[in-house]
């Protein structure tokens, strides 16, 4: 694998990385409404564990964040590193 797909790769896995920071956040807005429509309901089971349920998916999309950002940092120190402005400049 050569430099630029080496980077198309990071760009990709970034992309994934957001994509997923999306589909945990949607996760949050539903665990968020089920416990609104509970506030009706009072089923003790859900109020007991749904609080846990959405920590852990908070705690989650923290990581994920976080690791997003370290990658980030990878992938801009390895296009400076590698000079890959010079090789797309050359590909086009």
């Amino acid at each position: 694998m050569d430099k630029l797909e080496k980077l198309e790769m990071m760009d990709k896995i970034l992309r994934e990385f957001d994509d997923l920071k999306n589909s945990q956040t949607s996760v949050l807005k539903k665990i968020s409404k089920i416990e609104a429509d509970n506030i009706n309901l009072g089923v003790g089971l859900l109020e007991k564990k749904l609080p846990d349920m959405w920590q852990n998916v908070n705690s989650n999309l923290e990581l994920v964040t976080a690791l997003e950002e370290e990658f980030q940092e990878y992938r801009d120190k390895y296009y400076t590193d590698n000079n890959i402005k010079a090789l797309e400049d050359e590909a086009n």
